[in-house]
Parts: structure tokens; sequence; C-alpha cells
């Protein structure tokens, strides 16, 4: 998860100078990182701050479409746009961003979308093509985007 912008976990505001949302998420990251009932997650924060996570998903062979992944690595998932009506009337504001969200529902969502994307808006047009026309060529990219992705995580 990216950090907002001119954000630090020892933005003031409450006690002992950290902000509230730097004490829910520094609670939140402490849980994950102790819950053993997460499978396939692994996080650490990218520095000090909570605001930036560093986020590992551990995916069996069912879960490789990269169709609901944008070419940039962002996933398009709808809790994660803001809590309005869809202009394009896709989406119900129910579905999207609510304060009851937290780091481990955002990243079970994107577990699910990986299992049973919505093939018919995917977010990389490219490999919602290739999904539907060429299962086998799909498979074989997703393959080598992982190996790609895992030999760049040790630079």
């Amino acid at each position: 998860m990216a950090s907002p912008p001119n954000r630090s976990d020892s933005a003031s505001g409450s006690p002992g100078g950290r902000s509230s949302a730097a004490i829910l998420l520094s609670r939140q990251f402490k849980q994950m990182q102790t819950d053993k009932d997460i499978p396939g997650i692994s996080c650490g924060l990218v520095g000090n701050s909570v605001f930036d996570w560093e986020i590992m998903l551990m995916l069996d062979e069912e879960q490789d479409s990269l169709y609901g992944v944008y070419e940039n690595g962002e996933v398009c998932i709808s809790i994660l746009h803001p809590p309005e009506d869809d202009k394009y009337g896709y989406e119900s504001a129910s579905e999207r961003w609510s304060p009851v969200q937290n780091p481990e529902s955002i990243l079970l969502s994107v577990i699910s979308m990986l299992g049973s994307p919505n093939d018919e808006s995917p977010a990389n047009t490219e490999a919602g093509k290739l999904w539907r026309n060429d299962k086998k060529e799909f498979r074989k990219r997703v393959r080598k985007c992982v190996r790609d992705s895992q030999d760049s995580a040790w630079d």
C-alpha cells in the first residue's frame, strides 16, 4: 500500500505525538504479524512508517489472474474506490470504500479478486483478452511475471 502524500507515522494530534490513524494502523499491522488465520499474506513496513507497507501474497495455481491488476501493479477492486456513486453506474456506493475496511479485509479482497476476477471489466485489458482467448499463453505469461517479481524482490 502506498503512503499518502505528506503523511508520517509521527503525525501530531493525539497523545504521544502519533495520529489516531497511525495508532490504529500500527495495531492492525501487529495483529496481522501474529495472526495465523490469514493464509497467504505476508506484510512488512517500508522503513518505519505504518503508512507504507510492503505486501507479499502467496497464491495457489488457481489464483493466477492478472486482469484485475493494472500494468503498473495497482489493483482494481471496488473497496478501494471513493465512497460515492459511480458515474458509470457499475458499482453502488455500498461496494466502495468505507471506514470498516482495514488492511486485512483489503488484502483478502485482493486475493478473492485474483481467484475469481471479473473478466468482463479487466483493469489489464490485454490480460483479459488473453484469458478469454488463449488460457495456456495467459498462464505462461503470469508465471513469467511471478518469476520476474521473485527475482527482483531480492535486488
